[in-house]
């Protein structure tokens, strides 16, 4: 994770300046934390710390809202996003796939009496 996301994933902020930043009622912004579309910290005391990312969050959702979408709606929205960021592959995992790859197909050189390598035949 580079610094920038640590930073906007970094929970700092209760939920009274949430509400002002988001124009939201404490009781909408539990209810889609109890939807699984947010997800604050809690501190020590139990309470509520939001990020960047879920106030951004926050503002998305009473976008689509406002586009005359529903929750349901919305929650499938957010469950296609995560499944298509974890298909993506990484550079990490090609170099893994394709390392995997070679050492397989290392097995099956053929190699003469003298060492030399043969060309499968076709």
């Amino acid at each position: 994770m580079s610094e920038k996301e640590i930073r906007r994933n970094m929970p700092l902020f209760p939920i009274g300046p949430v509400m002002k930043l988001t124009d939201l009622t404490a009781r909408q912004i539990r209810y889609y934390e109890d939807q699984g579309l947010i997800h604050p910290t809690r501190n020590k005391g139990n309470h509520r710390h939001y990020s960047l990312q879920d106030i951004d969050t926050l503002l998305e959702i009473k976008d689509y809202l406002d586009d005359g979408l529903n929750i349901a709606g919305i929650k499938k929205m957010y469950q296609l996003k995560e499944k298509e960021q974890k298909s993506l592959l990484t550079d990490e995992d090609v170099r893994k796939i394709l390392r995997a790859e070679m050492q397989q197909a290392g097995r099956f050189i053929r190699r003469d009496q003298t060492g030399k390598q043969q060309l499968p035949k076709l």
